[in-house]
């Protein structure tokens, strides 16, 4: 059964950082368009970054600048660098992989077929 399990996450003050990865049980993360999402407490989930399979980025206008997704395929590892962390980043982070073929970037929810059990980022201020 192929999976994905984030790590990574867990307290941080205002203004740190946090590198979170995304380990895939099989050989997917080269194959699929592969994001990270996150959802804050009584929201919904919103998309923060998503890389395409040739590494096109694209990073959400609330992380742009502060945020960087990555990938390694040798290592069916996907990360995601937070650098100037703030209070309003605290949410539960998903990654997620859409096998389904399309476009090289997918910024929709609804493609992607495949998440991990998330991670908890709390942002102290």
């Amino acid at each position: 059964q192929v999976q994905l399990e984030e790590s990574g996450g867990g307290l941080v003050q205002a203004g740190g950082s946090l590198r979170l990865s995304c380990a895939a049980s099989a050989d997917i993360i080269s194959g699929a368009v592969m994001a990270w999402f996150r959802q804050a407490p009584g929201k919904t989930r919103e998309l923060v970054a998503a890389i395409s399979k040739s590494g096109t980025r694209f990073h959400a206008t609330s992380v742009a600048g502060r945020f960087t997704i990555a990938r390694d395929n040798a290592k069916n590892t996907l990360y995601l660098e937070m650098n100037r962390i703030i209070v309003e980043d605290t949410a539960i982070y998903y990654c997620a992989a859409s096998r389904a073929g399309g476009p090289p970037l997918i910024l929709s929810i609804e493609k992607y077929d495949l998440w991990g059990q998330g991670t908890q980022v709390t942002v102290s201020s």
